[in-house]
């Protein structure tokens, strides 16, 4: 009998191990078909571009970069003056005349700029996120123009094919953000550099600065501001590296895409390669393990942090910025802003989950010692909240100002990639402007029957611009103008002593 049950549960464990390699090898066959049945590449995902920049290029300076860039220019019009497979559609950027050519703006914002100024008390150096452009940042940039020399860096790969982004690594951005902090450096000679990073832009400042320290040497910068930082990802990013592996083994070409969209933006890819995602979780665990070696003299070195995050984020993780990032800063004069969402009685019926009850606990943490504010709805006396906004300092705690702004009418949240645009962005922004022209992402909202349409409701209906970014604007100034203050203020006191 004993015999009998032991060859019964070793024939149960055999068949239940063959039946777990069957589901799993028929989800994985099913998951390849699907990802090799949707449509096929276009020439911007396949084509490889000559003089792209890698950590291995031989370009000594910065200008050797720009000297690049107008290489890869001309490479990309070469490449596509021919027919295209989308060459009659009204809205592909790399068809020209058509709604989202970037030749209708006065900026090609695909390529860095740098806009010197001579009476500049300082510099900053704008650094933008994954498949963005130059023109994450541009509003920043343009509102900084007249006090500072701007330098807004196009990192390799972006700006010009989606297929920059297939076999990019984050060392070959990191290579091209030392070249422009060096440039930046020699130009404003004594004067201060304040970074302004979005998304992988602040991972990748806040890289350059953590191998400084880490080798023993200065910061670059004096303070870096981060908006949307890829501190850290969802672990399933991890996943991105096989799928991608997975895709060179078999020969499908299409499994190394997460996403295949319309190109209908003329400054952002809509299709995202596989190895970014891994890029960007591969440079956060990087940036954690140097955060972590860091000495309590080290990190004190660290130039200041100013940090804006949406509570509600759907591409890095905001619990990661509060708890990899602010825990592990042991000084008040860091600052955290973090974006509440839109608390007012219709939207908290109609919300899944609440993104404050897992952030609350870090960031009132004992252990929290940097300081942290909330852009959140007033509350009444009698609890409601109404959709006017304020400012509410937590640690320490403070009391709350109204910021005498309100949350418009049917946005529940700001998004990870709304931080950076005014109301009055001409491409993202809400309201028509007159430039019949060319595309006004911001404005679109089409409605139809769903499943018809290339571009997804969910990102139709994104939030694409910061209701608060006068406020946000006016704690950035009032960042980089203090220590300037300071030091007038001082050689004030000087004159009339003298």
């Amino acid at each position: 009998m004993k015999t009998l049950l032991i060859k019964t549960s070793k024939h149960l464990v055999i068949a239940m191990v063959y039946a777990t390699l069957g589901v799993v090898i028929t989800a994985l066959g099913f998951g390849i078909w699907f990802l090799n049945s949707r449509a096929d590449l276009a020439p911007w995902h396949t084509k490889v571009l000559e003089n792209r920049f890698t950590q291995h290029s031989r370009d000594a300076n910065f200008a050797d970069y720009l000297a690049r860039e107008a290489r890869l220019k001309a490479e990309i019009a070469e490449g596509f003056a021919g027919a295209l497979p989308d060459a009659g559609s009204p809205v592909n950027r790399y068809v020209r005349g058509s709604l989202s050519d970037p030749s209708h703006w006065q900026q090609d914002w695909n390529w860095s700029y740098e806009w010197p100024n001579p009476t500049a008390n300082y510099g900053v150096l704008f650094i933008h996120g994954m498949s963005d452009s130059p023109y994450a940042l541009s509003n920043l940039a343009a509102d900084f123009k007249a006090s500072a020399h701007v330098l807004g860096l196009r990192l390799p790969g972006h700006g010009t094919l989606p297929s920059g982004l297939v076999s990019l690594e984050w060392q070959d951005m990191s290579a091209a953000v030392a070249l422009a902090i060096g440039h930046l450096k020699a130009e404003l000679g004594n004067k201060p550099l304040y970074i302004v990073g979005f998304s992988t832009g602040a991972a990748l400042a806040l890289h350059h600065e953590l191998k400084r320290i880490e080798a023993g040497k200065a910061p670059d910068s004096r303070a870096m501001v981060f908006l949307s930082p890829a501190i850290g990802l969802a672990p399933v990013a991890r996943g991105a590296y096989w799928q991608a592996r997975l895709g060179e083994w078999l020969g499908l070409e299409k499994l190394a895409w997460n996403a295949l969209g319309t190109e209908y933006d003329p400054f952002k890819y809509m299709s995202f390669a596989v190895n970014a995602g891994d890029v960007v979780y591969r440079l956060a665990q990087e940036n954690q393990r140097q955060l972590l070696s860091l000495s309590p003299s080290q990190k004190a070195a660290l130039p200041t942090l100013l940090t804006f995050q949406s509570m509600a984020d759907d591409t890095v993780s905001s619990r990661a910025v509060v708890e990899s990032l602010y825990l592990n800063l042991a000084e008040s004069r860091h600052q955290l802003v973090l974006y509440d969402v839109n608390r007012s009685p219709i939207n908290q019926r109609l919300t899944l989950w609440d993104p404050k009850l897992e952030l609350e606990p870090l960031y009132s943490s004992p252990a929290m010692q940097a300081t942290v504010g909330v852009v959140q709805n007033q509350t009444l006396e009698d609890g409601s909240h109404p959709l006017s906004v304020e400012f509410k300092p937590v640690v320490p705690d403070g009391e709350a100002t109204a910021l005498g702004r309100s949350w418009p009418m049917n946005v529940y949240s700001l998004s990870h990639v709304a931080l950076p645009f005014s109301k009055s962005d001409s491409l993202y922004g809400p309201g028509l402007v007159p430039h019949k022209d060319r595309i006004q992402i911001g404005a679109a909202a089409s409605r139809g029957e769903r499943g018809i349409f290339a571009v997804s409701a969910d990102e139709m209906l994104r939030q694409k611009w910061n209701p608060f970014y006068a406020f946000q604007l006016h704690t950035i100034k009032g960042l980089f103008d203090a220590p300037q203050l300071q030091s007038e203020l001082q050689q004030g006191v000087t004159d009339t002593a003298h």
